[in-house]
């Protein structure tokens, strides 16, 4: 932001140099680039942070100057006088789009000479780098320069049908801006249009068609409030940049609306002639009052580590424009002015005191209490997690949250809703949220291969975005691990079991289920569940995936919702009690049919094993058809007993162990070779 020297001056008495103001300024927040003289005028450059669209005009520096000078405001309340005619009977405005620009408003002047500007005027727009065009487009140029309000001037004659709509634009409409660059428009982006055609892209540019000539002899004057993201956006895709669009992005002063609009009449009245209309149409509703907030005196030397009289204090905020009320002892209400949009809570108002106060002012060696929060189960279950992958020798990877088609085009282990778009491609190409971390995972794990790396182990914690199963339903947000590894199934259900083991409390019981999934391989891909939710799956990478991604080895692969084990976590870990008593071992040998799986048996087995059966051991699979016939095969178990009260005997383990091979026996028709 350049600001003038003798512009400023006329809100504000500079009873200091321009060195120490550029110096107090940036002490306070507004960050001093550098100052030079221009002509007989020193102009400073001032960097203004994005919240402070305030400050995008002379007089909101000239509100933080005279707070820090202890100086008075003089700012100008324009009148201008006005005719018995009504400017509702010369135009009519319709907004179809409030959600981009909520109010709409529009004077008209009648009879105005266009010409060339006032020295003065001239000069102070030329000391901030604006080349003057004419007397009209000057003063609209020069309004937003003194408060930060864009303005835009219609020759009135070019509106046509007496008619302004704010509305969408239509897909590939074509708009001729006042640079006489014809661009394409979309949907998402907001026109001022006419009864034929837009006459101006809303918040960014004006329209060749009606802008101001010397032939111009009838005004329409807007003022009108844009919302932020609807201008950035067409900004940059438009690559159409422009002073309005910049301070329409940083949310200029919805309640100064009006007072730019009446200035910029009173201006062109004085410079150009003419007569203002009575009446202003105004389409939308002015800012609702801003509610008061809660200051505690106490949270002074809580937050800021110094004491500040709570007079001062009350004094800092009035002199920034806050209004105070309901003051009593420990605290006070204030509410902020409508040009301070970013001032919502109490902090803001400290961090206002603390700055307008002097940061200097606070020691170096003020004590500020500071506790070590908790940390949350979250953190203890991901402090687990990496501590059993660091072990397997796995490398964290970061991938980016938003994915291009190929990678999107692998699918999802948790939905088949389509993904969330982006507006924008916030990558070059990717536009998708993802909705797993596998795909990149393995992208990641390609980007290592051509580096000549062949076995990149990765693994990844981050969100991925699920769509809701109908489009009025809320996207879920979900903290998740995924897994990559070599294509050894066994190896990566090993890693997903310790996970498991490390994580979750003892009265969680995660059950693997075998559950085809197009990710993955037929007949390699596991479900586990916690009760009716899945938590992970694992699997083998099918091999058109692997294909699309042109990987040449396979791959096994995990993904563990995190959220679900943070919710079963076991926050504190408690060793299990060590027998002083010898342990006793039995091995059993079944014959069973093909289909039985292993965690189906020796969930048999310690059901029925007593609370003396401390594990169930698979030791081997073994198949013979010409002995035990066809489908069949032979499991090899060990069963380890031991008691915490004394040494078993041979009895009490033999009738345990002939309860398990009853049980299976009965379950499974499981036979035991002897």
């Amino acid at each position: 932001m350049l600001v003038c020297w003798e512009w400023l001056s006329q809100y504000v008495d500079l009873t200091v140099d321009d060195r120490e103001l550029a110096l107090r300024l940036a002490m306070s927040g507004l960050n001093h680039e550098s100052t030079e003289q221009v002509g007989t005028d020193t102009v400073i450059d001032l960097e203004v942070t994005s919240n402070r669209g305030d400050c995008l005009g002379h007089i909101g520096v000239a509100r933080e100057a005279a707070v820090l000078l202890g100086s008075d405001l003089k700012i100008p309340t324009p009148q201008p006088p006005v005719s018995a005619e009504q400017a509702s009977s010369l135009l009519s405005v319709n907004n179809q789009f409030v959600d981009a620009c909520p109010r709409y408003t529009a004077r008209i002047v009648r009879g105005v000479k266009i010409g060339p500007s006032p020295d003065w005027l001239v000069r102070r727009l030329a000391a901030i780098g604006v080349t003057s065009i004419n007397n009209v487009v000057d003063v609209t140029n020069y309004v937003m320069f003194e408060c930060g309000q864009p303005l835009h001037a219609f020759d009135l004659a070019h509106i046509r049908g007496g008619r302004i709509t704010v509305r969408p634009a239509e897909d590939k409409e074509p708009f001729l801006a006042i640079d006489h660059h014809t661009y394409e428009l979309d949907s998402k982006m907001v026109v001022i249009a006419d009864a034929e055609r837009a006459v101006a892209l809303g918040g960014v540019m004006g329209g060749a068609e009606s802008e101001v000539s010397e032939a111009t002899t009838d005004l329409l004057i807007e003022a009108a409030a844009f919302t932020p993201l609807a201008i950035r956006r067409t900004a940059r895709k438009l690559k159409l940049h422009s002073p309005s669009s910049y301070r329409f992005e940083r949310r200029p002063d919805p309640g100064g609306l009006d007072w730019a609009s009446l200035r910029c009449c009173e201006l062109i009245l004085e410079i150009a002639g003419g007569s203002l209309c009575d009446e202003v149409v105004d389409c939308g509703d002015a800012p609702a009052p801003r509610e008061p907030i809660t200051f505690r005196l106490n949270q002074i030397p809580r937050i800021l580590g110094i004491d500040i009289p709570s007079s001062e204090a009350k004094r800092i905020l009035a002199a920034l424009g806050c209004e105070i009320s309901q003051t009593n002892d420990d605290s006070f209400a204030a509410i902020p002015p409508s040009w301070r949009t970013d001032l919502q809570r109490e902090v803001d108002l400290l961090e206002e005191v603390a700055r307008i106060y002097g940061y200097d002012q606070i020691p170096d060696d003020a004590m500020v209490p500071l506790s070590i929060a908790s940390p949350r189960p979250k953190d203890i279950a991901l402090t687990r997690v990496r501590q059993v992958l660091s072990a397997y020798g796995m490398d964290e990877a970061m991938t980016p949250s938003v994915v291009t088609e190929t990678l999107e085009n692998c699918g999802s282990l948790w939905t088949t809703a389509p993904p969330l778009l982006t507006e924008t491609p916030l990558l070059i190409g990717s536009r998708s949220l993802r909705r797993s971390l596998l795909p990149s995972l393995l992208s990641a794990r390609h980007t290592n291969q051509t580096l000549a790396i062949r076995n990149a182990q990765l693994y990844e914690v981050a969100n991925i975005y699920v769509p809701g199963k109908q489009a009025a339903d809320v996207p879920r947000q979900q903290s998740t691990l995924g897994i990559v590894t070599e294509g050894n199934l066994s190896l990566v259900k090993g890693v997903v079991e310790e996970i498991l083991e490390q994580v979750l409390s003892r009265g969680a019981k995660p059950e693997w289920i075998v559950k085809d999934h197009p990710f993955f391989l037929a007949g390699s891909s596991l479900c586990i569940s916690l009760g009716k939710e899945p938590v992970g799956f694992v699997g083998l990478v099918d091999g058109k995936i692997q294909e699309s991604l042109a990987l040449d080895q396979p791959v096994a692969a995990a993904e563990l919702n995190v959220d679900l084990l943070t919710d079963h976590l076991e926050e504190v870990r408690r060793a299990d009690p060590v027998s002083a008593f010898p342990a006793v071992s039995r091995d059993l040998n079944f014959i069973v049919d093909e289909p039985l799986r292993w965690n189906e048996l020796a969930a048999q087995c310690r059901a029925h094993g007593g609370t003396d059966l401390q594990d169930v051991l698979y030791q081997e699979t073994y198949r013979d058809t010409k002995k035990d016939g066809a489908n069949k095969k032979r499991t090899l178990l060990t069963l380890h007993f031991q008691s915490l009260e004394g040494t078993l005997t041979g009895g009490r383990v033999d009738a345990a162990v002939e309860r398990v091979i009853e049980a299976c026996k009965k379950e499974f028709g499981a036979k035991l070779l002897s």
